[in-house]
């Protein structure tokens, strides 16, 4: 996965995080502290919304939201326990870490959603997928069909230039069919 978020700004924003925000357990503040402390896991580092749908997640609440202060998700298992989470990290450098960040207006906040990325593992919407292949449909048709007119406009210039009337007349006759669906 590519990280369109660089280190930094993810380092500056869990700084101005920690700053002005009171989380409901401590233990969140250290996992967040060792997060910045290493710049290969602030790589595998992402901010995303809905959380629980990824492989690896840590959700951590703020003091001034109603939310579950921690929750540490991986592969289906879920614990509210930081210390098992900081080992799972600790020994799988390697794996991406989606947090989800709860606090009192987050998404009208400026320095969260510059540092927000979209979450790749949120559940298709079917209806969503059913209109943009309808969608699709309706722009191939309409692209080929206005393709086909300035085909049949091609062929009704060389039809009158050969002077070929019945060719003409036939060509006409189509071109006034398709641009009836205008």
């Amino acid at each position: 996965m590519t990280n369109p978020v660089p280190v930094m700004d993810k380092r500056e924003f869990l700084k101005w995080f920690l700053e002005s925000y009171q989380l409901k357990r401590r233990e969140c503040a250290w996992l967040l502290n060792f997060l910045m402390s290493d710049d290969i896991l602030m790589e595998r580092v992402h901010f995303v919304e809905q959380a629980e749908h990824c492989p690896k997640a840590l959700m951590i609440s703020a003091n001034d939201v109603d939310h579950v202060p921690f929750a540490f998700h991986k592969n289906q298992h879920v614990t509210m326990d930081a210390e098992k989470s900081f080992h799972d990290i600790r020994l799988n450098r390697n794996e991406d870490i989606f947090i989800q960040l709860n606090f009192k207006d987050k998404q009208m906040n400026p320095s969260y959603v510059a540092v927000l990325e979209e979450n790749p593992y949120l559940p298709v919407n079917n209806e969503e997928e059913n209109l943009n292949g309808v969608l699709a449909e309706i722009i191939i048709e309409e692209s080929l069909r206005r393709f086909t007119i300035k085909k049949i406009e091609e062929e009704i210039d060389e039809a009158l230039m050969a002077g070929n009337e019945s060719r003409f007349y036939e060509l006409a006759e189509k071109y006034t069919q398709l641009k009836a669906l205008d």
